[in-house]
């Protein structure tokens, strides 16, 4: 058998930023189509034709530039090898997206034996992209200012807690996970709080403008890429109890230098017990 073929990461940023592009195109077409379609998953979440369609041409384009390579997406499973593997969110925020809220994008990684390595954050609606290779830094780019170069990430210098700003994305996510007593908590010792929502909160954090960001009920395909560019940017990614990944169905970001403060209050003991979860859209 013919081993797989060797590449660089700035080769498969090239073919991750091109697949993004494509994605584009497709997405912003369907944003706000009067003619949207829209059905529900079996897990009772909502699903668009643009949805289905951004990773069709997502697949197909990995079919013909990494063929050797797997592939996890949020609408169609996983098909291949997982030692190399591409972890796809077609949209990111299809709530927002069928209800015209421009908060989404399209998610694109790769993860090296588990391990995500690159993560490219394409936010057409917005008019921003942001990306990350292990050891390349984040970057972000704005067509607001067409033409200019890209900018370097860099997460904020925030030490201490009363003067954080903190985004948590849901107030049901955290009462269903037995979690908002912690919450309430810990926003009792910040300076701001805030729903951003969705993967914007974790690209604000990237570029300095929030200090933490945490939510819970998310998949693989909510998280692979956005750790690569919290970590490039100087921060730090895990689960809100603090495994290292995207794998264990929560997040937890911050500046790198409240992380353990921000761990240390969201593990207090309480008595409330996790209810039924709604999966994130």
């Amino acid at each position: 058998m013919t081993p797989p073929a060797s590449y660089s990461l700035d080769d498969d940023l090239a073919v991750a930023i091109r697949l993004a592009d494509a994605a584009d195109t497709i997405s912003r077409d369907r944003f706000r189509a009067l003619d949207l379609v829209v059905t529900t998953k079996p897990d009772r979440t909502p699903v668009t034709d643009a949805d289905q369609a951004v990773e069709r041409v997502i697949r197909s384009g990995l079919a013909d530039s990494r063929p050797s390579d797997g592939i996890l997406g949020e609408e169609y499973g996983t098909e291949g090898p997982t030692d190399r593997q591409w972890i796809i969110d077609p949209i990111d925020g299809t709530a927002n997206f069928l209800r015209g809220v421009p908060i989404w994008a399209t998610l694109i990684s790769l993860a090296i034996d588990g391990v995500p390595v690159l993560g490219v954050v394409s936010a057409p609606a917005l008019g921003k992209r942001w990306w990350a290779t292990t050891g390349g830094g984040a970057w972000m780019t704005d067509e607001r200012t067409p033409g200019a170069a890209p900018i370097r990430l860099q997460v904020s210098r925030v030490s201490d807690l009363t003067d954080a700003s903190l985004s948590y994305n849901s107030i049901q996510q955290w009462d269903q996970a037995g979690h908002l007593d912690q919450l309430v908590a810990l926003s009792r010792q910040v300076w701001r709080t805030r729903a951003y929502g969705d993967m914007w909160s974790y690209m604000l954090l990237a570029e300095g403008l929030i200090d933490i960001a945490g939510e819970f009920d998310l998949q693989p395909y909510d998280m692979a890429a956005l750790a690569p560019i919290v970590e490039e940017s100087g921060g730090r990614f895990t689960s809100v109890d603090g495994q290292d990944g995207p794998w264990h169905g929560s997040a937890l970001a911050t500046n790198g230098i409240l992380h353990q403060a921000t761990l240390a209050a969201l593990q207090a003991p309480t008595n409330r017990a996790p209810t039924n979860r709604t999966p994130r859209t």
